[in-house]
């Protein structure tokens, strides 16, 4: 049986699809701002949080995507695809 190396696992694992530069990058360009301070205050965030963002320490959960939609007008799902998001329905936990 051909079972992949923990490396092959690791390189096609969901997380590695995640990816937030794509999407600030993207975000940058169509919302025309030249740097991450820019940004951060065309999406009323703080500089901080965009750093952190970008190297991994912040993930960008529901509160910032919309931010991001509201502020920039580009679909949910596009920001989603952007991010490296494929699944096409969430669940939500309940209690």
């Amino acid at each position: 049986m051909n079972t992949p190396s923990p490396d092959q696992q690791q390189a096609t694992s969901p997380q590695d699809a995640y990816d937030p530069n794509k999407l600030l990058d993207e975000l940058s360009a169509d919302m025309q701002v030249e740097d991450d301070t820019a940004l951060a205050r065309a999406l009323e965030l703080s500089r901080p949080q965009i750093g952190q963002i970008r190297h991994g320490k912040l993930r960008i959960g529901a509160t910032i995507l919309l931010r991001m939609q509201e502020f920039s007008g580009i679909p949910i799902k596009k920001l989603k695809t952007l991010l490296g998001d494929k699944r096409s329905k969430y669940r939500f936990g309940g209690s």
